[in-house]
């Protein structure tokens, strides 16, 4: 269709100031076509026209276009509606053939080259070593997991990776509380600052060192820095809870090691060289406001120490050496300010600043038994991925974790989630899945690829073909978001149509083409739902 409207533009000879991309949308109710376009609204400020009338000029050049070519088979109708969209409906053989395709090609046939090989760097979660993964950490794991896995379906080269905070202060307050905790354990009373970390891994840290300590000289010795044993033990339940959720990374960046590697410092040579640094105060400062910051911003303190921002200059200009073309990190809304100066500090670099996407993951809140659970890292008092996998399990967890926009608060309800009911939209996306499974393992019949797919003319069965066709479209609005939320609308609405066509028609039972061409279908369906739910991380039973 984009092509038809292209040649119909090119054939009224409007001379465009700038190019315009068309655009084709699903429209949301059925009786505004098979696809629509809003290009005509778009180019009303260079055609100076209405949008109704460009859009009735272009209509009436695409019929005409249309007869030209062997498209008239596949386009019904075309109209234009309200404001100016032009809409197009399709005849029922353009479905039948891509059914088939689908049959035929398998997952091959979902795949759109989109990618075409860019490599692409997620880096995501990346909290500090210094406590259990919250639910907020959670749910940047289940975004980022599954955006990395709809990024490689699209033919991107994408790694993975966690960047370790493993030094500095926070490290430094974890070592200092679990050597408070060490000393009331061994019956000293002890002061214990609200500023430090209260939970009670703290103590299970404190008991591990102790009893280590107890073993011998040899194994006291190693545990001369509590904070890097603690660090060091932390990072492992993490990674164990981040691998029981179904993610995991190529690589663990560790910051010390960064710094260790002079890597900042010649990040910082490089900058200076380039004119991008300068000393005020005692500190040196970045030009950060040459590239659109608020402010220029500190790097190197007065007392010599680094801010956050040196060894992340240094970081992503590693990302880049390693030869990754697009980069994507997941943060937390905390850091929504910290945007402008990394974006400043990669166009200072050499780099272009649409090379780096920051995505913001809001915050997501619990809620059992009607009643939100508090959190706080520090005190201790919050529910952990591990505590929400132990309720409700990987699957249910994951996808929980994806059903509002990362840019929007998410309300992750601990009860609706555990139910075995339609009204859990897991449960219902996964029954329809081990119900196609049990009708296909029911029937007599092999699988027909070429099946008769015209008898497929109820309303019901064309409504699920259309629903089908609709994956690559999604997943590309999952691309152009950076964002795979809307997989998980789609699944639903997609097991939806599935079961409303199931209850209202047989497959098994009836005439043979017939039967042959519904399991056709379902099959189809089943193959989408199944490389949807993989594209999340949620399982494919074959029994419900």
């Amino acid at each position: 269709m984009i092509k038809i409207i292209d040649e119909a533009l090119k054939e009224l000879g409007l001379d465009l100031d700038t190019p315009v991309d068309i655009n084709l949308d699903l429209p949301t109710d059925a009786h505004f076509g098979d696809l629509s376009t809003s290009i005509a609204l778009r180019l009303t400020k260079q055609i100076r026209k209405p949008a109704p009338e460009i859009a009735r000029i272009l209509v009436d050049s695409i019929r005409k276009h249309l007869e030209r070519t062997p498209a008239r088979n596949t386009v019904r109708q075309v109209e234009v509606e309200g404001a100016g969209f032009i809409n197009f409906y399709l005849e029922d053989g353009y479905f039948y053939e891509q059914l088939k395709e689908l049959l035929i090609r398998g997952r091959d046939a979902l795949k759109p080259d989109l990618g075409r090989g860019r490599t692409v760097l997620i880096e995501f979660v990346s909290a500090n070593p210094t406590g259990p993964l919250s639910v907020a950490h959670a749910r940047q794991a289940a975004v980022g997991d599954s955006l990395a896995n709809i990024l490689d379906f699209l033919n991107f080269k994408v790694k993975r990776e966690y960047y370790l905070n493993d030094e500095g202060n926070q490290i430094e307050i974890l070592g200092r509380s679990v050597e408070l905790r060490l000393k009331e354990l061994a019956g000293e009373k002890i002061d214990f600052p609200q500023d430090h970390y209260q939970g009670d891994y703290i103590y299970d840290i404190a008991r591990k060192i102790q009893n280590s300590c107890l073993v011998g000289r040899q194994a006291k010795s190693k545990i001369q820095n509590p904070g890097e044993f603690a660090a060091n033990y932390i990072s492992d339940i993490i990674k164990k809870e981040l691998d029981d959720f179904g993610v995991h990374f190529d690589s663990w960046y560790s910051q010390k090691k960064l710094r260790k590697s002079g890597s900042i410092d010649q990040a910082l040579d490089f900058l200076k060289q380039k004119g991008f640094l300068y000393e005020q105060d005692g500190a040196l400062w970045f030009k950060s406001t040459e590239f659109k910051d608020d402010k220029d911003r500190v790097v190197v303190k007065s007392d010599g120490t680094y801010t956050y921002l040196a060894p992340d200059m240094a970081y992503h200009q590693d990302k880049y050496g390693r030869g990754f073309r697009w980069l994507i990190n997941l943060w937390g809304p905390d850091h929504h300010g910290y945007i402008k100066r990394l974006k400043a500090a990669v166009q200072a670099m050499g780099h272009e600043s649409s090379s780096i996407t920051i995505l913001i993951v809001q915050l997501a809140s619990l809620f059992k038994d009607g009643k939100p659970l508090e959190m706080s890292t520090r005190k201790g008092q919050y529910i952990s991925l591990r505590e929400v996998l132990d309720e409700v399990g990987k699957d249910c967890a994951r996808f929980f974790f994806l059903m509002r926009r990362i840019s929007s608060h998410l309300d992750f309800d601990l009860g609706l989630a555990k139910k075995h009911t339609p009204e859990n939209p897991v449960y219902y996306i996964q029954y329809a899945h081990a119900r196609i499974c049990s009708i296909l393992k029911e029937s007599s019949f092999k699988l027909n690829k070429q099946a008769s797919l015209s008898l497929l003319k109820e309303k019901e069965e064309i409504n699920l073909i259309k629903k089908l066709l609709q994956f690559a479209y999604i997943l590309n609005i999952c691309l152009s978001t950076t964002d795979p939320y809307m997989l998980t609308v789609y699944l639903q609405e997609l097991s939806e149509t599935f079961h409303k066509f199931y209850d209202l028609h047989r497959v098994l039972g009836q005439e043979r083409a017939l039967t042959e061409a519904r399991l056709s279908l379902i099959e189809a369906t089943r193959l989408v739902i199944a490389q949807g739910l993989e594209l999340l991380g949620v399982s494919r039973p074959k029994i419900m």
